[in-house]
């Protein structure tokens, strides 16, 4: 028996890395069609696309309730409460970095989040990372560092980026909230109270006049879907893996928005830059060969 809950465990593991990629995925053509819609021309602002997300994403969730009976189980009001409230933090000052600083540099400075996270996990959750696991989100900060921290960038200090270490350490808690009501709360009731209490702390962000157009909007109402997978899919995930597992799985997202902004914002490739992407792939293959504690797997 013990070998068949170590087996169990261990294809859960893979279904939720497997669930951190795809969410790297949507995040990262979400944070793409954010960087466009709040250029010149469109008339989107930080705030309208957080209201977009928040409201979509509670549709969304009411639809999938009705359909899905018990689906809607909320037991822990007050982490799901602090998810939501930290969350829409994360998202207005993330936006709002996004529509006055480069992708690249938002990116690299929002993508410190896992590594605070893994901080607090350490005094929250008891969580001790394994050297190796240390060792594979030093190697996979570096790869996004060496993708994004190009010359081109000219990192400096100012609002944006202000906005975007901000919305980094409101992650931080959220994936911490995230991984300690995932074990009375699933990750559709968890999303719905994120957008609900989310909503009111970017409302207010969004009271000037709002954009006309059938482009815009569908591209708007795309952000807000794909939004809706990614966080599903990372609340899913936090179920099964630790925060220090995760953080290294997450270093794939501004990898992955790097790779699509190519094609899809005429970015070009660097040497440098596809060397960061080697090594951050690299790290995260490492970390979870290596990261984990062998005896507690064997222990569940």
């Amino acid at each position: 028996m013990p070998h068949a809950a170590a087996a169990a465990l261990s294809r859960r593991r893979m279904v939720a890395r497997a669930q951190l990629a795809a969410s790297a995925l949507c995040f990262g053509l979400m944070a793409i069609l954010a960087r466009k819609l709040t250029l010149p021309g469109m008339g989107f602002t930080a705030g309208h696309l957080a209201v977009m997300r928040f409201v979509v994403g509670a549709l969304l969730s009411l639809v999938a309730f009705g359909l899905i009976p018990g689906l809607y189980r909320p037991s822990n009001y007050r982490l799901l409460v602090t998810r939501g409230l930290s969350g829409g933090a994360v998202v207005v000052l993330y936006f709002y970095a996004l529509a006055h600083i480069p992708a690249g540099e938002a990116g690299i400075l929002y993508n410190v989040f896992p590594v605070i996270a893994t901080g607090m996990s350490l005094v929250l959750f008891k969580e001790r990372p394994t050297f190796h696991l240390w060792l594979a989100i030093l190697a996979a900060s570096l790869g996004v560092a060496l993708v994004l921290s190009q010359g081109h960038l000219g990192l400096g200090f100012g609002r944006g980026q202000l906005a975007a270490l901000a919305a980094a350490v409101f992650a931080a808690t959220s994936a911490n909230a995230i991984r300690a009501v995932r074990h009375t709360d699933n990750a559709a009731t968890i999303f719905f109270f994120f957008c609900v209490a989310g909503l009111p702390v970017v409302l207010p962000f969004a009271l000037t006049p709002w954009p006309g157009g059938h482009g815009p909007w569908s591209l708007a109402i795309l952000m807000s879907l794909l939004a809706y997978g990614g966080q599903i899919l990372m609340s899913q995930a936090y179920g099964t893996l630790a925060v220090s597992e995760a953080a290294i799985w997450l270093q794939l997202l501004p990898i992955v928005q790097y790779l699509l902004a190519m094609p899809l914002l005429g970015e070009r490739a660097t040497l440098p830059g596809l060397a960061g992407v080697l090594i951050t792939v690299a790290g995260v293959a490492y970390g979870t060969v290596l990261g984990q504690r062998r005896k507690l797997v064997a222990a569940c």
